[in-house]
């Protein structure tokens, strides 16, 4: 299968690069039926939102040479072209947010892991919540809230006290980040095919910021969330180290 290599700024990746360049072949990404990416977990969502930014999406096999490693496979050089045509495929949906700002401009961003609000001040947000258009939660006031794929539900979402979400389940979640009211909200599962609207209440004088995955509106009015189903991934994983399977045990780490 022509692949091409996809490498982290980092010592541990570049050096690892250099290795697999003098023991396989590789072509342009133009050339590639698949990337094989090298760096951590931060360096695998860049190299996905690329691939977003493409007319030809290319299935993506990630090397862990950072820290946790959540979305990636082990490092090892040997038996490369094995592991690719052993590899276990995972389709993720992302999340498409639209935010309106207080000025009235309009921001489009595609995220693969989560949107999240932020406060920007002191101030807790205030946030009125409609699903499918309907308001369901007049009024949430926090220091944020973000909705979360199953791909992200162990990401941000889970350190915000969220459920994780299995693979393949269709739903997404909503959840608040330090709400103080109402009190016994702890947020949502929703079907993925739900549209989720945020509306920013005294959006000047609380300031809010919409972030999806590593990008950031600043002072938003407005934000809709949905999944975006015209531009799928496909991530790939050894048969031993699947998605779904460490996304299950999760729920078993103490």
């Amino acid at each position: 299968m022509p692949r091409a290599l996809a490498i982290s700024p980092t010592a541990p990746a570049l050096a690892a690069a250099a290795e697999l360049r003098d023991a396989y072949e590789w072509v342009p990404l133009e050339e590639a039926e698949c990337v094989v990416a090298l760096g951590g977990d931060g360096f695998m969502l860049q190299t996905l939102h690329a691939m977003l930014e493409r007319r030809r999406i290319l299935p993506v096999f990630g090397m862990n040479l950072g820290t946790v490693g959540f979305l990636m496979n082990d490092w090892r050089i040997d038996a490369l072209d094995d592991r690719l045509a052993r590899t276990r495929p995972f389709r993720v949906s992302p999340l498409s947010m639209t935010a309106t700002t207080i000025d009235g401009e309009t921001v489009v961003l595609p995220a693969i892991n989560e949107v999240s609000l932020l406060r920007e001040t002191r101030q807790t947000a205030k946030l009125e919540i409609t699903i499918n258009d309907r308001v369901v939660l007049a009024e949430l006031v926090a220091d944020g809230m973000l909705v979360a794929t199953p791909a992200g539900s162990t990401a941000y979402n889970l350190s915000a006290n969220g459920p994780i979400l299995p693979l393949g389940s269709a739903l997404l979640t909503l959840t608040p980040i330090s709400p103080f009211r109402p009190r016994r909200w702890r947020g949502a599962i929703l079907p993925e095919r739900t549209r989720i609207g945020i509306r920013v209440l005294e959006a000047n004088k609380r300031p809010v910021s919409a972030v999806a995955d590593q990008r950031e509106v600043r002072e938003v009015a407005s934000v809709h969330v949905e999944i975006d189903h015209t531009r799928d991934l496909t991530l790939l994983f050894d048969p031993e180290h699947a998605l779904d399977d460490r996304i299950t045990m999760e729920q078993f780490i103490a």
